[in-house]
């Protein structure tokens, strides 16, 4: 290690923020750190993410120090280069659903206009069955409605991949073809192959309308392994002497930070759920409940998302007048829900796949219409919702040993209480921490240390 630069850096850009991180790389001690925000919206030029990246750095005193960097993204965003590595629109985000009908096109046309046999086609090739957020799907809806956009690509990328390629120096210092990825972002765009870290130009092809031939000549990054160094940062800026890691997407990124190994899950319990479990082996859902994504360890890490997660705590204290510790002591205070359930689809729902579900209660008596049981089945309702999360993983294969609960509501100590009897697995609560930068970090040690 050299002595002038023992530190490491881990960037978390996400949809809101960027966050950045300087760290010990033995200890993982955080030493400094810095922020800036993101434009809202579903529609953002890079510039943004780039500017947010320059101030967050300076917040965080700079990278002097600093001999390792790598960047964790917002995963499935749509950047579009030109032959002079300029952006030829701003980037469609995940959470632009501009795409859906592009989705359920692109599922029906590999089936021969049979939706369920295009699923199991998508889910075969690539672990995924397109859904909006995914960026094959952006790339259609470009080609239908901005064709002459289409027409311009250069290179396609993703956001973590064009700002590690901006910290490198961008198209001045290493061209398109400096651009590069790791096998965790690569595997949510609907183009890398299932079981093997390599693109599908067929695919590529597809989305965009054109021959195999003319997307052969379109850019992608290189997908590093997960430990390769895709080079240095930008010496004009004096970055020179710092080794740029392949970075990772956001859900790979909290599981590296959060030290999860194989057979272990990461429930995130934020307004909406995620359930993340690293597996030896690569998975397939035609029902497109589990997307096979890959870890940024080199295993594979598949992923179920629910739309209601912590919203459900919200909207039972707004029902019953309690506050977040008012609730907690609520539920506590009751053996159980004494029959009452709560069916939580507040927001329709993802997983299961219930767009235009509501939420309801059921089994309702005189006896428990009252606050304590309301709170009780609610966080019981939380609670089971997340084991049907967790059940879709592991009824495709996925052993589940283990279940570390992350995000605002594993703050609730009801949910704390409630959660190894509710998912029948031993539950940790690791305490609140920015993981996704901090995994970032862990890579970006790694590249030159075993031991954080």
């Amino acid at each position: 290690m050299s002595e002038s630069r023992p530190f490491v850096a881990g960037v978390d850009s996400s949809t809101q923020s960027c966050k950045v991180v300087i760290c010990d790389p033995v200890t993982g001690r955080i030493v400094r750190e810095g922020r800036a925000s993101h434009p809202e919206g579903s529609e953002v030029d890079p510039q943004a993410w780039w500017d947010a990246f320059l101030e967050a750095v300076r917040a965080a005193g700079g990278l002097d120090d600093v001999r390792a960097l790598s960047v964790g993204g917002q995963q499935h965003g749509m950047v579009c280069l030109d032959e002079r590595g300029e952006v030829i629109r701003p980037a469609l985000l995940w959470n632009d659903t501009r795409s859906a009908g592009a989705a359920e096109d692109l599922t029906c046309e590999r089936g021969d206009g049979d939706r369920e046999r295009g699923a199991r086609w998508w889910a075969r090739a690539t672990g995924l069955v397109p859904v909006a957020s995914f960026t094959v799907t952006k790339l259609r809806w470009l080609a239908d409605n901005e064709p002459e956009n289409a027409r311009k690509i250069a290179a396609i990328c993703l956001p973590h991949d064009w700002l590690s390629w901006k910290i490198r120096g961008g198209f001045e210092a290493v061209g398109l073809e400096g651009l590069c990825t790791d096998r965790s972002d690569a595997s949510g765009t609907g183009y890398m192959d299932r079981a093997d870290a390599v693109y599908r130009r067929e695919i590529l092809a597809q989305a965009l309308r054109i021959s195999v031939e003319e997307a052969e000549e379109i850019i992608l990054p290189k997908i590093c392994k997960p430990l390769e160094a895709m080079g240095c940062g930008d010496p004009a800026r004096g970055w020179g002497e710092i080794a740029i890691g392949p970075g990772c997407g956001d859900n790979a990124g909290a599981a590296l930070g959060v030290g999860l190994g194989v057979g272990q899950a990461l429930l995130s319990l934020g307004t909406s759920g995620v359930v993340a479990v690293v597996s030896e082996t690569p998975v397939e859902d035609p029902s497109g409940q589990v997307a096979g994504f890959a870890d940024a360890s080199g295993h594979w890490l598949p992923l179920a998302c629910t739309l209601n997660a912590s919203r459900i705590l919200d909207a039972v204290g707004a029902m019953s007048g309690l506050g977040y510790e008012e609730l907690d002591e609520a539920a506590l205070s009751v053996p159980d829900a004494g029959g009452l359930r709560l069916v939580p689809y507040f927001e329709g729902e993802r997983t299961p796949n219930l767009p235009d579900a509501t939420a309801r209660l059921e089994g309702m008596t005189l006896k428990n219409s009252t606050r304590a049981h309301l709170a009780r089945a609610g966080v019981e309702g939380l609670l089971a919702h997340m084991r049907f999360a967790l059940e879709c993983v592991r009824e495709l294969g996925v052993p589940i040993e283990k279940v570390l609960v992350v995000g605002g509501g594993a703050r609730s100590r009801a949910v704390q209480s409630l959660a190894p009897e509710f998912l029948g697995v031993p539950v940790e609560f690791p305490e609140a921490a920015e993981y996704v930068a901090l995994g970032a970090a862990r890579q970006a040690g790694m590249l030159h240390s075993p031991t954080i």
